[in-house]
């Protein structure tokens, strides 16, 4: 049995080790919340493989050393920064990352997200398709692209499509955050468990003890979700066709959600006016398509947002410089035509992702 060397792990941000039967992955980069760099994503891509073919694993746990956070995002700094001077080396950063997304979804034995704090973003992405998702008391997600002059990749427009109540749509737009009791009923996550028990998870599969079991046995019930009282709300405001009138609706409550509605309102007037054209079609679109072809039109979005302004003067405002104040282009909604979006829609063979079918990846054992 070997256990991750977490000290050494610090400079390359992740350890992979072996527990008996089971296979170890540890996000170890908490001085910045484990956010996801390119030699992290590169190393995980390279692990999942080998566990794949190794007849003695029996599972995988993906886990973070950080007691704030499992992952609060990609690394977008690294990507704006190298931008600057090779556009091409930054479109890899998204192509990769999307790649690995769709080398968990293929992998064929259990993969269990061990999720404890802050999951945000490139967090979500390697957590999301994990055939079992488990929220510890501090377990908080959130896609907060849209207030960096981004949109919600890495595939979750496609778990996102699929929820209920347009509260995929809500979430995707806001980037609001919500707590594990509303993630367990929208089926974000399949268990919640203290993480006092994550040890003796770790224990049972390493001597590959049935997962269903091990995860069912401690799971337990977390009570009302913060987002019940708003559901009907939500359903009808962000059902509507458009931004504006998304907004127009918010606007146009009374009664005791007023100020939760009002409250949207100015969150929604922060972000991005073009993000949020992006993504109310994105995620609306993904209803009709399947994850594969989700992160195909990720990387051809990912692409345009590299290409224009905002996503590099949001994480410029929001992650650099901090005033956040970003100067957005086009500043408003009415700026944001359909025309600006279905641009960034349109097909361009320069921006076209290729991923194997399912059938493939898992024929090679990946």
């Amino acid at each position: 049995m070997t256990t991750p060397d977490l000290t050494s792990a610090e400079e390359s941000g992740l350890a992979v080790s072996r527990e008996g039967a089971l296979g170890l992955i540890t996000l170890a980069r908490p001085r910045v919340l484990n956010v996801l760099n390119s030699e992290m994503k590169e190393r995980l891509a390279g692990a999942i493989p080998q566990f794949a073919r190794d007849p003695q694993i029996y599972a995988v746990v993906i886990q973070s050393a950080s007691e704030k956070a499992f992952c609060a995002g990609g690394d977008v700094r690294e990507t704006v920064t190298l931008a600057r001077s090779d556009i091409a080396a930054a479109r890899l950063t998204f192509r990769k990352e999307y790649e690995l997304i769709w080398l968990l979804e293929c992998f064929s034995k259990p993969t269990v997200a061990l999720i404890n704090g802050i999951v945000m973003g490139s967090g979500v992405g390697i957590s999301a398709f994990a055939t079992h998702r488990v929220a510890a008391e501090r377990y908080r997600f959130a896609m907060p692209e849209t207030a960096i002059g981004l949109f919600p990749d890495v595939g979750i427009a496609n778990v996102l499509a699929r929820l209920p109540c347009e509260i995929g749509i809500y979430l995707g737009l806001t980037g609001r955050a919500i707590l594990r009791a509303d993630a367990m009923k929208l089926g974000l996550v399949t268990h919640c468990i203290d993480e006092s028990e994550f040890a003796a998870i770790k224990a049972g599969l390493s001597e590959a003890w049935p997962v269903d079991g091990l995860l069912d046995e401690r799971h337990r019930d977390p009570g009302s979700g913060e987002l019940e009282p708003v559901t009907e709300v939500i359903a009808h405001c962000f059902a509507a066709s458009t931004v504006e009138e998304i907004i127009g609706r918010l606007q146009a409550v009374t009664g005791p959600h007023r100020e939760w509605a009002q409250g949207v309102v100015a969150d929604l007037n922060k972000r991005a006016p073009l993000s949020l054209k992006v993504t109310l079609r994105h995620i609306r679109e993904a209803r009709e398509l399947d994850l594969r072809q989700t992160l195909i039109a990720d990387y051809r979005l990912a692409c345009r947002f590299l290409d224009d302004a905002d996503f590099h003067e949001g994480v410029r405002a929001v992650l650099i410089e901090k005033d956040n104040a970003p100067m957005w282009r086009p500043p408003d909604l009415s700026g944001a035509t359909d025309a600006l979006v279905k641009r960034y829609f349109a097909e361009n063979q320069s921006d076209v992702l290729e991923l194997p079918l399912r059938s493939e990846m898992q024929a090679a054992r990946v």
